[in-house]
């Protein structure tokens, strides 16, 4: 269970979505992207920045980043930290 995670520039994403944050530099996710792109599954959040990450959905989508995957990955942490707070205070109380 995740909420919105920034991914960069104002763009979020629904976290329960993403399966896999991904480096981008390999030849099999280069021509994933290039897949993407063909089939109209391909969400460029980078605002014209070098692509740091991609991220694949369950939906099959790729979303580009130009953000760290290490970044976002932290991001998603903190988001299940708080989720974890917010559930121990609604069960105490």
């Amino acid at each position: 269970m995740f909420g919105l995670i920034n991914i960069g520039f104002g763009n979020v994403i629904a976290g329960d979505r993403v399966i896999a944050i991904v480096n981008p530099e390999s030849a099999p996710l280069k021509r994933l992207k290039e897949d993407a792109k063909t089939e109209g599954k391909l969400i460029d959040a980078t605002y014209g920045r070098k692509t740091r990450s991609i991220l694949i959905t369950d939906s099959n989508h790729i979303i580009l980043s130009a953000i760290q995957p290490e970044t976002i990955a932290q991001r998603f942490i903190e988001s299940m930290i708080e989720i974890e707070k917010q559930l121990e205070k609604i069960r105490k109380g």
